[in-house]
């Protein structure tokens, strides 16, 4: 695990209490890539697969978590991230410990939310994420989130 890994987690515990208890964990960052780890046991439902809010919150957090890392790459520290808005699908149901993923959204797009936030002090970027069932390819959950940097 990344320095950068290590300190996200230690954010997400401390200022976000329930991931403590969601058992969630940041598995990696790399290449502008984030992956966190949602065990099943900590948020399994009645069906013994895992709960629909544990996933809403895993999917969520990958993409605040992806911007929090990003910002510091850049050297934005003066900044709070919230979600403003999220659609979500569930394709599948998740039967083991899940891995949730968020990816850059396109330079373009990047280029612009750090122009507005620079310029206007607020900015939006929309950030995709998934999650899938560890070790699978297959999209499990799909979500794409609208989140607010402002001074």
């Amino acid at each position: 695990m990344t320095r950068e890994s290590r300190q996200l987690e230690s954010v997400l515990h401390h200022d976000i209490p329930l991931t403590r208890d969601m058992g969630l964990k940041v598995l990696d960052w790399h290449d502008q890539q984030l992956r966190l780890q949602l065990p099943l046991e900590a948020n399994v439902n009645h069906k013994s697969t895992m709960f629909g809010g544990s996933l809403y919150c895993a999917a969520v957090l990958v993409g605040w978590g992806w911007l929090h890392l990003r910002l510091k790459e850049e050297g934005i520290e003066d900044g709070h991230i919230v979600i403003q808005e999220g659609q979500i699908s569930y394709p599948l149901p998740v039967t083991s410990d899940a891995t949730a993923i968020c990816q850059a959204p396109s330079a373009a797009a990047w280029k612009k939310f750090l122009t507005m936030y620079q310029r206007y002090g607020r900015a939006r970027l929309t950030l995709a994420t998934r999650v899938v069932n560890a070790g699978s390819d297959e999209y499990a959950v799909l979500f794409t989130g609208q989140y607010v940097l402002h001074r």
